[in-house]
């Protein structure tokens, strides 16, 4: 075994002694032994507990044998796509094949399959029939059950059954894989675990189903739309650990595919458990001579404070994979992470980041929910924050000041989303003050993703006065501290709720800020996310009321050019836009107009006629 890294071949097996592995994690990302990395926590996790788990990175997915190197494990494959659902990793969302993969050795693209939980798992039930397989990471967890692939256009399956696993532990897992594992251990057939919460499970036996709501069928959901969203809607309902019922679903009328509640969160110390694992924080040394794994970058010198997220925007998953309810390390925890950095002879002085979906998130929004949940039916801050919301950085502030003082630590930067709504509903300002005295560096990124409230209202973000109040307070606290540092807005094209009219306004507020983003993000619909499910079925499953979508790539790319409109070649589509959406007017020489006329060929040319007369 190379230094401490988990086994990876037979003889790694052979020099720790091993001769049955109890585990074989099959994963589509190169191997990474740091915590930002699905496959180590759980990985390392199992270690922890007693159990020995080898890695198959990336296997040959054209060889059936490439899952069998480290022979058949006592009880059972672990199996992931990567920390991206592979579809997302392999294409843009005009479907185009992306041309790196940064969880590669190399970056080198077309190393995994697409859908590569299904593929991974077809390849180990050609070889072990029988072997108890659980899947997991984030391409299992969102689905498991019946969902939308915006890839193929169609309703699929649970990705239990598409791939033929036993079991999806979904969410982060730590809790839910020691459990089954526990039960594998003691002799449980693996068709008998069906009471771990974190988990989704399949049987034909609908009478041993208790407690539980039934949703639509299989095949309503895939033939209308309506019924697809009020499925869906009841899923979202019911992704809190407290107050969640157990759902399922049927198929054909003899297959039962069955959620569980998800894992209750993990407290402060079992946090810091996690984190306080033996990983080698880098990738595999095998890896060396590709060039290494560019993934890496990003997060060897950032710290994870929090995980979970009660922002609630509708375009992102983290409702159905990390829960609303905040989970955090404590301060020592996360300075003694810092400590270790600054002794890694790469380490330059500048911490990244601290922080996770939302950074400046470090605690549950209100009292009630470690005991009560989330609500079902209500948003922490959207339309705007709840009358229970704590909104309070105190703790935040401390803990960033903190991390300033240790010796080695140059900068600390914030990277990860900051929401800016959440700042301003903390009366208190210290937070706006640290962040633009210490923690920026000439620029800071936000995503206000829209101007147009009636976008933003499908978005689920805060209404365009609130980014515009944000935007006054940090330029006017800028200006006290005698510091130039700007803001980065992150901007969405052609979400559902967009039509060329609201995709024309956000030109004109791009237009008057004088910048022109470098990025932008057209919205990508990827599964179990509300904004997927309007993108869909044309209906906001909240209200079940119709929305606008976007969805021909010819009038997405419109809606994109408009955000570049100063790009030259986007002139053509953004003429086409303004025209279609009866705004001419921007087209001329003023100084509101977003492009100007062309001269027509004939026309220039009979000027140069007449010159020469």
């Amino acid at each position: 075994m190379t230094n401490n890294f988990l086994p990876i071949s037979k003889q790694d097996m052979e020099k720790a002694g091993i001769r049955q592995l109890d585990f074989v994690y099959v994963i589509g990302d190169a191997y990474v032994d740091h915590p930002s990395f699905g496959h180590a926590i759980i990985s390392r996790s199992l270690q922890q507990n007693g159990y020995t788990v080898g890695i198959i990175s990336q296997p040959d997915f054209r060889e059936a044998e490439s899952v069998t190197i480290l022979g058949e494990p006592r009880l059972g494959f672990l199996v992931t796509a990567g920390n991206m659902d592979s579809m997302v990793n392999h294409y843009t969302v005009s479907k185009k094949r992306r041309s790196t993969d940064a969880f590669t050795p190399g970056g080198t693209m077309g190393k995994r399959p697409d859908y590569a939980t299904i593929t991974y798992c077809n390849l180990i039930r050609r070889n072990y029939k029988k072997i108890p397989i659980i899947i997991g990471g984030i391409e299992a967890s969102l689905r498991r059950l019946g969902h939308y692939d915006y890839w193929s256009n169609k309703v699929k399956r649970s990705i239990l059954l598409d791939s033929g696993a036993d079991i999806i532990s979904y969410g982060m897992g730590e809790k839910s894989i020691i459990e089954i594992a526990d039960a594998l251990n003691s002799g449980i057939s693996v068709s008998d675990i069906t009471f771990i919460d974190g988990t989704v499970y399949k049987t034909r036996k609908e009478a041993d189903i208790y407690d539980a709501i039934r949703l639509p069928d299989f095949e309503e959901i895939k033939t209308d739309k309506r019924t697809y969203a009020k499925s869906f809607y009841v899923q979202y309902q019911n992704t809190d650990p407290f107050a969640a019922k157990r759902l399922y679903e049927t198929y054909d009328g003899k297959m039962f595919v069955v959620q569980n509640p998800p894992a209750k969160p993990l407290t402060m110390q079992e946090m810091d458990d996690v984190y306080s694992l033996p990983y080698q924080r880098t990738y595999h040394p095998s890896y060396e001579k590709l060039g290494g794994v560019p993934a890496i970058r990003e997060v060897k010198f950032s710290l994870v404070s929090n995980r979970g997220c009660f922002g609630g925007c509708n375009f992102c998953a983290l409702t159905f994979h990390q829960g609303r309810i905040i989970q955090t390390r404590s301060h020592e925890s996360i300075l003694e992470e810092a400590k270790q950095m600054t002794t890694d002879k790469e380490f330059k002085g500048y911490i990244h980041d601290v922080g996770g979906p939302t950074a400046n998130f470090r605690a549950p929004s209100c009292k009630k929910q470690l005991t009560k949940g989330v609500c079902s039916n209500r948003q922490c801050l959207f339309p705007s924050p709840c009358k229970n919301l704590i909104a309070d950085h105190s703790d935040y502030i401390a803990l960033l000041r903190k991390i300033r003082k240790l010796p080695g630590v140059k900068k600390v930067f914030i990277r990860s989303g900051i929401r800016f709504d959440y700042l301003l509903a903390d009366k208190n300002r210290a937070f706006l003050r640290e962040l633009c005295q210490h923690h920026v560096s000439g620029q800071l990124k936000v995503a206000p993703e829209h101007i147009s409230d009636r976008v933003l209202e499908k978005l689920g973000k805060p209404s365009a006065k609130i980014y515009r109040q944000f935007v006054r307070e940090y330029e006017k606290m800028n200006e006290r501290l005698g510091k130039k540092q700007y803001l980065v807005p992150y901007l969405m094209s052609s979400h559902p709720g967009s039509t060329l009219k609201e995709a024309v306004e956000l030109a004109e507020y791009i237009r008057d800020l004088g910048y022109m983003p470098e990025q932008v993000q057209d919205f990508y619909p990827t599964p179990s996310t509300i904004s997927t499910c309007m993108y869909y079925t044309g209906l906001d499953p909240r209200n079940m009321e119709p929305v606008y979508v976007a969805d021909s790539p010819h009038e997405k790319a419109m809606q994109r050019a408009l955000i570049q409109y100063r790009d030259p070649k986007n002139y053509d589509l953004v003429k086409e836009a303004l025209i279609k959406a009866g705004r001419e007017d921007l087209i001329g020489f003023g100084e509101k107009c977003l492009i100007r006329p062309r001269q027509q060929k004939g026309k220039k040319h009979e000027r140069i006629h007449h010159r020469k007369k």
